[in-house]
């Protein structure tokens, strides 16, 4: 499977928090039903029926599929500590920003056959709050994984190819191929 950026920015945010989500399907989904203030949200988000959620809740069903069961596990998560969640995303945009570290394909604008062509490469690099904020924006506002990928782009060129933009300046940098990415607050 290949690694997605918004999806490493959700662990990122959730290696912040300070208290393990529930452990059993009954607590999860008490948990949605109390978020989302209903039954009839929960089965919608989760697609299944109203009834199977009430089942869970009142601890008739025990066990749910796997599939099911990441889907609970993941909605949580979306909605567990909010608060640190936030506080974790406005550290990060206004004094810490990210590390990223990933092994993709990044090429440059140049002549073919010079050294510049596309290759793997294994790359840990810290990126200024700014790229953090604009990452964690665009994620909120439902960008793409290859919107989210040219932010991620234009950080990794300017900080780790263009040395902070003191070296090779207008160096177009391309970043295709993602085999792993994992993103550290």
């Amino acid at each position: 499977m290949v690694e997605s950026i918004g999806d490493s920015l959700d662990r990122a945010l959730e290696s912040a928090f300070t208290r393990p989500i529930p452990k059993s399907a009954q607590a999860q989904m008490k948990y949605l039903v109390k978020q989302l203030k209903g039954t009839k949200p929960v089965a919608q988000a989760l697609g299944v029926s109203q009834r199977t959620v009430e089942r869970y809740v009142k601890g008739q069903l025990k066990r749910p599929r796997r599939d099911l069961r990441d889907r609970i596990e993941r909605e949580v998560k979306k909605r567990w500590q909010p608060q640190i969640r936030a506080k974790a995303k406005q550290k990060a945009a206004s004094t810490d920003g990210l590390v990223v570290s990933t092994r993709a394909r990044f090429g440059f604008t140049a002549a073919p056959g010079t050294t510049d062509d596309a290759r793997i490469r294994d790359i840990t690099q810290a990126l200024p709050p700014e790229f953090a904020d604009r990452l964690f924006t665009a994620r909120e506002q439902g960008a793409t994984e290859q919107q989210l990928q040219r932010i991620a782009a234009e950080g990794l060129a300017r900080m780790y190819f263009r040395a902070n933009d003191t070296r090779a300046h207008g160096l177009g940098v391309e970043f295709t191929n993602i085999e792993q990415i994992e993103i550290g607050l």
